[in-house]
């Protein structure tokens, strides 16, 4: 996606999060709920309405709810599913035609093996990736918001290996967040992880689950085991 081009972590989350709020006011006032968002996972929600970036009030709120910007956001009162008037949280997320379209894309990407051609599939659907990543075969990256996922220059990705940028939590709540995962890294095969800050020359022994026990992992370390253990290389 070219909006999210060239752009840093924290200017994306940002993107996206006011992409959702203003999905949550114009589908909360359709199905007269009121949908909230939280900086953290159990916190209290700020109703979105107060968020309306279309309103001069609302837009000084929504500048100070998004300073500074957190690294993941959780949203509430969506409703449970078999409630009439509840708020379906892949709706809210994205639009139907870029849901099936991500879909697709991610459904070809994990049979393909790690060719530069695959690096070009998931910069054009909203991955970040840089100059001389590999992503193996069967590599799965969330299509709930790819643009939320970093991958730095020269990094392996191993097979099997799952990059989850959100989490539905039940009863209509959800979050999501970033993944960044340095330059030089070399991710084990069956690696599995959340939101989380990887930073350079970080090595994953595989099936390595990284979340929801780490959310950063300092330069050089590895890790291993589930829950992980970690060993810094000096």
């Amino acid at each position: 996606m070219k909006k999210y081009k060239n752009k840093t972590p924290e200017e994306v989350i940002k993107l996206v999060t006011v992409e959702i709020i203003e999905r949550a006011i114009k589908l909360g006032k359709k199905n007269n709920r009121i949908i909230s968002i939280s900086k953290t996972s159990g916190g209290k929600g700020l109703p979105v309405d107060e968020l309306n970036p279309n309103t001069t009030e609302g837009k000084e709120n929504l500048e100070k709810f998004l300073t500074p910007i957190r690294r993941h956001y959780t949203f509430s009162g969506l409703g449970s599913p078999e409630e009439k008037n509840a708020v379906n949280w892949r709706i809210l997320n994205l639009p139907f035609g870029r849901r099936t379209l991500l879909v697709f894309q991610v459904a070809l990407s994990f049979i393909l093996k790690g060719t530069p051609f695959k690096n070009k599939l998931y910069r054009w659907m909203g991955v970040s990736v840089g100059k001389g990543a590999e992503i193996m075969q069967l590599v799965w990256l969330d299509h709930f918001r790819p643009e939320l996922i970093f991958i730095g220059e020269n990094t392996l990705m191993g097979a099997f290996t799952r990059l989850t940028v959100h989490a539905y939590e039940g009863s209509g709540k959800f979050r999501y967040g970033l993944i960044e995962i340095g330059n030089n890294c070399k991710i084990g095969a069956g690696t599995g992880m959340g939101p989380i800050q990887i930073e350079d020359n970080v090595r994953t022994l595989p099936g390595a689950t990284l979340s929801p026990y780490l959310t950063r992992i300092k330069k050089g370390s590895i890790v291993g085991w589930n829950p992980p253990n970690i060993k810094e290389v000096s």
